[in-house]
């Protein structure tokens, strides 16, 4: 099969290998859409160590083509969207059975958008913060893949007030259209909050953007941590500050959940799930790229300049460039 991968040099290159072959518990995919999402500039950046050559992609959708031992065999020809390890840029990927989810009728150009970011939005509204009728909620790059799904969650939880917050005016008109009540930039986070407190706030960002946000919390308030985006240097808490307050600092990693308890990730994803299904919600598809293109959507994820989920389209013909 052909696929493409990352060399010793940071540079995406197709190949042909051997079509992958599901073990026990897995099904093997024929991909006709992967989700282009963050890990693949933590992958290329060294931040996410893998053996080099490495086949990425994270995210994808298709139809099961084979399973392995102890699945259902009549799970061959379904339609579903998966959470992968790896391997997801490439005709056939192999995934966790229990992580590849049936999408119905589904388009597979949304299932593949729905990626990580939709459970993982889910869970840190209903699983980590928790939030209950009535609360504030602030939500960092709200623009994003997650924090657009992150406010409609929210919102179907019952919060009170949403705010986001934005690295740009563009980003900032784009995330009105997901129910935001107000959106800040970022240069002006926290000082034109005044005195405003929240119950919950959603951090991928880390660095000062965390300790601010500590700052920004109300009593019995919940700061989400899910990400660094703009550094990796530790952020340091008062634990006996935070008990004061009643405070909490939260950390919320999908893709260690997947290791550990995947089917509870599996549990919020289906319930995700009928929610996009129901039309309750909506992944917001922005971009779709050629393959041949990989390095600039994940050279424009680095650097802010998307918003909502981009996508990666693998031909039906498969993975082809001329002279490749």
């Amino acid at each position: 099969m052909r696929a493409i991968i990352l060399g010793g040099d940071d540079e995406y290159r197709f190949t042909e290998l051997d079509e992958p072959v599901p073990g026990p518990g897995e099904v093997a995919i024929r991909v006709a859409y992967a989700g282009i999402q963050w890990g693949d500039t933590m992958v290329q950046d060294g931040h996410f160590p893998v053996s080099r050559p490495f086949v990425p992609g994270f995210e994808a959708s298709g139809h099961i083509v084979a399973v392995g031992e102890g699945v259902d065999e009549g799970r061959v020809g379904e339609p579903v969207t998966a959470l992968t390890t790896s391997g997801a840029y490439a005709q056939v990927v192999v995934a966790p059975a229990v992580l590849a989810l049936a999408v119905g009728d589904l388009p597979l150009r949304t299932a593949a958008a729905f990626g990580w970011g939709t459970p993982t939005a889910y869970d840190l509204v209903n699983t980590a913060a928790r939030v209950q009728a009535g609360e504030t909620v602030l939500i960092h790059a709200a623009a994003g893949g997650v924090g657009t799904l992150a406010a409609q969650f929210a919102r179907l939880a019952g919060a009170g007030r949403i705010v986001g917050v934005v690295g740009s005016a563009t980003r900032a008109e784009y995330a009105t259209g997901f129910g935001f009540d107000r959106i800040l930039l970022r240069d002006e986070f926290p000082t034109e909050l005044g005195d405003d407190r929240f119950d919950v706030i959603l951090d991928p960002v880390g660095g000062r953007t965390r300790q601010d946000s500590l700052q920004a919390l109300a009593p019995h308030g919940r700061l989400v941590a899910y990400g660094n985006i703009s550094t990796y240097d530790p952020v340091l808490a008062d634990t006996n500050d935070l008990l004061m307050q009643g405070k909490s600092l939260i950390t919320y990693n999908s893709n260690l959940l997947a290791h550990t308890h995947p089917d509870r990730l599996a549990a919020s994803a289906g319930q995700a799930l009928d929610l996009l299904a129901q039309g309750r919600i909506r992944v917001d598809v922005t971009a779709e790229y050629d393959p041949t293109d990989l390095a600039l959507a994940v050279q424009r994820l680095r650097e802010g300049a998307t918003h909502g989920k981009s996508v990666l389209r693998i031909p039906a013909g498969g993975l082809t460039v001329t002279g490749a």
